[in-house]
């Protein structure tokens, strides 16, 4: 195939620990990167961080230090988390790189060019915790902090200019905005007439930021400067054979709350760049704690890292990828974490590979045995293989990663099944030669599914591939070497004891 495939997740706000939410959307595209490379296509998978604004200079001005020196601490963060989680992306932006800043001021003076920026006095209220004006309904909503009073000129985007076209683009291009009731909810709130985008902030109240090339007294609005950074990454301005591969988008991957960002300003400075808008922006929900919100504010923000050293970095990326129906809300819960490790991993996937090694261990000296022939009940475990990498395409196709998963692990317990009903252990009894064929359908299985699902856990399913000493990631039936030697394993999950939780 070698299809080229772009996806992007959200650029971290620097002044913000890393919390699940956060490492949600990251491991999300990771998943759908490392499938896309699965099945051959050229995947360019970015992430990074947005390091200007109202919030980073005063945070910095606080600890007495340089806002620069004070993103470059703070990133280290992310950086170290998503090591940790095995994120594989191919790059990592931080919006206060030379290479974003050109191409920020080369989109403002292309903007402004076309006459779609203009100089406006504005008096309203602004939201120091969101930097950003808000309207009088919004204040009432309770849901911004820190709001002022403002009077000042400022620089104005257009944006009311493009509001018919974007509405046309997102009612004829499907895939657009998903899911459907989040494009929904876009198409309504574009039946109100659209505002103009304060675009500037004046340096005498904000320095830190890119300064507009048209006015040296004023800094870009963050949002402005941010959302650019998705055609930074891929070689604007400077790699026109790169931007070309990876430009449009495939897909941008947000959180639903940065929804009219994305979907309202972005598309609109890209109609005013005459840049082609990217093919799918898709919002997922967030992660609740007792169907609230993760906030600092709460103090219900679950730190990935105090459960990766107690439960597993793929044990985690399990968990988030199967607990979540994209485009909902989703609830974290310990225990429901516990439940679905041992159900599913524990006692279903890992069992799985200890029965299998356990047999051929004693009963064949370690070595994969060769299935002599393929029985009604070997060629209905092959049949429904199949069927699963089939069903499998399908789901991660629709975004619903979660039936992925779940259809793997329903064919893993088929096996399981199997096992019980051909019960090989008393077969290498009475003949090694239906029991090896047995052993065989069962690690094939075994191997098949452990391919399918290494995206979401690329470090266990690498084990599982070593115990069965192969380097096939084929996904077709037979890719499993007989007489080869089985590697050396613990437990690959090991069961969660729960008496003491």
């Amino acid at each position: 195939m070698n299809k080229p495939f772009y996806i992007t997740t959200p650029i971290y706000y620097v002044n913000d620990a890393p919390h699940i939410g956060t490492a949600y959307t990251t491991i999300l595209a990771d998943v759908i990167s490392r499938y896309q490379k699965q099945l051959g296509n050229d995947s360019f998978f970015l992430t990074g961080l947005d390091e200007h604004g109202q919030k980073v200079q005063d945070a910095a001005t606080k600890r007495g230090v340089h806002p620069k020196d004070h993103c470059d601490e703070m990133s280290k963060s992310f950086l170290s988390l998503w090591e940790r989680l095995h994120i594989s992306n191919n790059d990592f932006i931080r919006t206060t790189e030379d290479r974003h800043k050109i191409v920020v001021e080369k989109i403002l003076k292309t903007v402004y060019n076309a006459g779609d920026i203009y100089e406006d006095e504005y008096e309203g209220l602004y939201s120091v915790s969101e930097e950003r004006f808000i309207t009088e309904k919004e204040a009432e909503s309770g849901q911004f902090r820190d709001i002022k009073k403002l009077k000042e000129k400022n620089y104005f985007f257009k944006m009311s200019k493009y509001q018919n076209s974007l509405i046309e683009h997102i009612k004829s291009n499907p895939m657009f905005l998903q899911p459907e009731h989040r494009k929904n909810e876009i198409l309504g709130f574009l039946k109100q007439p659209l505002n103009d985008l304060c675009i500037s902030r004046p340096k005498s109240r904000l320095n830190w930021g890119i300064e507009l090339p048209f006015d040296s007294n004023y800094v870009t609005y963050v949002w402005f400067d941010a959302l650019i950074n998705y055609i930074t990454a891929p070689g604007f301005l400077n790699d026109k054979i790169l931007f070309d591969k990876y430009w449009p988008a495939s897909m941008h991957l947000i959180g639903k709350d940065i929804l009219t960002t994305h979907a309202v300003y972005w598309p609109t400075m890209l109609m005013s760049a005459g840049i082609e808008l990217p093919k799918t922006i898709f919002a997922h929900g967030w992660w609740l704690m007792e169907d609230e919100k993760m906030s600092k504010s709460t103090g219900n923000v679950i730190n990935p890292m105090d459960l990766i050293d107690d439960y597993g970095v793929d044990s985690i990326r399990y968990y988030l990828m199967r607990e979540m129906v994209l485009g909902q809300d989703a609830n974290f819960t310990i225990k429901s974490f516990i439940n679905r490790y041992n159900s599913d991993l524990a006692n279903d996937f890992g069992n799985l590979l200890s029965r299998i090694s356990t047999l051929i261990n004693k009963n064949y000296n370690g070595y994969i045995p060769e299935a002599s022939y393929m029985g009604e009940e070997e060629n209905k475990i092959k049949s429904s293989c199949i069927d699963l990498v089939e069903k499998f395409d399908i789901y991660m196709s629709k975004m619903s990663i979660n039936e992925a998963i779940e259809e793997t692990l329903q064919f893993v317990r088929k096996i399981n099944r199997y096992f019980e009903h051909m019960a090989p252990w008393k077969l290498v009894k009475e003949d090694l030669s239906s029991a090896a064929t047995v052993l065989y359908t069962g690690a094939e299985g075994l191997r098949i599914c452990s391919v399918l699902l290494s995206p979401i856990m690329p470090e266990r399913t690498k084990i599982l591939l070593y115990v069965l000493n192969t380097d096939s990631k084929i996904r077709n039936w037979g890719g499993l070497d007989y007489g080869k030697k089985l590697g050396e394993h613990t437990p690959l999950f090991p069961r969660i004891n729960t008496d003491n939780i």
